[in-house]
């Protein structure tokens, strides 16, 4: 099929499953098209099935702020018209969702059908799509979509709650290449050069918002470091991030905590760590965390949002309740301190994650596109 994929080029987690779902539909012998202002940071163009349609916005003196919607349902107009796309992937609703529909009809006017596929990935439901300013216009373009999908049955469940859904939403988890962390895990893990034989290594990945509440980890890091010696990796940039190294000083642990900015090796990353800390005000899905699990390593989280799907609590890590530092430390703890302790952690979590591999969630995504062209057809 020929499918055309609308994702946020960043190393966010929907931008991320847009773009590895893309690679593998065209890895799978599918036709793939990308629209969005920039090149996904982790597009590989390794097959000559993909491709990248950047979205232009001229800056025009009448708006104050430069119209992406109207640039972006144009692009896709012109793509869709071009390639004889037969299904557009849009994730996140707003804006590409509500785009996705100005194109449609759009397209209509030129005697072109075309399906569109709308991807709930979370924040375009629990915090933009519930402003007032946005409410009406995400509820429409989720009612007006072909087919609606949500990454967890938290935010299928969320979504049915803020808004008023005629159309059924389906549960698609969110997934992972399970054959790149098992890569990652046979390369040499070159561990020594960031902690001492003795020293476990905890690890967290976000955008350093708020609502990954970054200084909970380094909080938790200072409970732990007090019983265990162990060093921080702090992977990611975010308005938090200046936050954290203050509180990193404040505590005395400065030189015990790493900043390594963003990264699209987050495989290589992972195989240096013991346990994965994300103790996130909400996540819909939670995919940092079962990326690390597929690195082998148990997860402390809050048990909030669709976390509790992800992250099975005494057997792939622990959950606690929001903002529960002393739970999280402690539960840290009884994972490092033992070696068959940790080590039994290490393979549920990888065994967990077969569940979401990619070879198990793709052939769902190529049904959807398929119902889509044969109720065109």
């Amino acid at each position: 099929m020929k499918i055309g994929i609308v994702c946020y080029p960043t190393f966010g987690g929907s931008g991320v499953v847009a773009t590895e779902l893309g690679m593998a539909l065209a890895d799978n012998g599918h036709e793939v098209h990308f629209i969005t202002y920039n090149q996904p940071v982790r597009l590989d163009f390794l097959s000559h099935k993909l491709h990248f349609h950047q979205v232009l916005i001229e800056e025009y003196p009448l708006f104050q702020y430069q119209p992406y919607e109207l640039a972006l349902s144009t692009r896709m107009v012109d793509v869709v018209e071009r390639y004889q796309l037969e299904v557009l992937h849009v994730h996140y609703a707003i804006p590409h969702a509500y785009a996705a529909y100005m194109a449609k009809q759009m397209l209509l006017e030129k005697g072109i059908k075309i399906k569109v596929v709308t991807t709930l990935h979370g924040t375009d439901i629990t915090l933009v799509g519930s402003h007032p300013t946005y409410k009406a216009a995400v509820e429409f373009s989720i009612n007006n979509s072909d087919v609606v999908t949500a990454v967890s049955n938290n935010l299928k469940e969320t979504t049915n709650q803020l808004f008023k859904i005629d159309k059924a939403i389906q549960v698609v988890y969110n997934f992972i290449d399970i054959k790149k962390y098992d890569r990652a895990q046979d390369e040499e893990c070159k561990r020594g050069a960031l902690a001492k034989s003795n020293e476990r290594i905890l690890t967290h990945i976000s955008n350093f918002r708020p609502v990954k509440r970054v200084e909970d980890v380094v909080r938790v890091f200072y409970e732990v470091q007090k019983e265990i010696p162990s060093k921080l990796l702090l992977i990611g940039e975010g308005p938090d991030r200046v936050l954290a190294e203050k509180l990193t000083k404040k505590l005395g642990i400065k030189n015990k905590v790493f900043f390594l900015g963003n990264s699209t090796e987050i495989d290589k990353i992972l195989c240096y760590t013991d346990v994965f800390l994300l103790p996130s005000k909400t996540e819909s899905f939670g995919l940092a965390a079962l990326e690390a699990m597929a690195a082998k390593t148990p997860v402390i989280s809050t048990n909030t949002g669709g976390l509790p799907e992800v992250n099975i609590h005494g057997e792939t890590g622990f959950l606690s309740n929001l903002g529960d530092v002393k739970d999280m430390a402690m539960n840290a703890i009884s994972i490092l301190k033992d070696d068959v302790v940790l080590e039994q952690f290490k393979q549920r979590a990888k065994e967990h994650t077969k569940k979401f591999s990619l070879q198990n969630i793709l052939p769902v995504y190529e049904d959807i596109y398929k119902s889509c062209y044969k109720s065109k057809v």
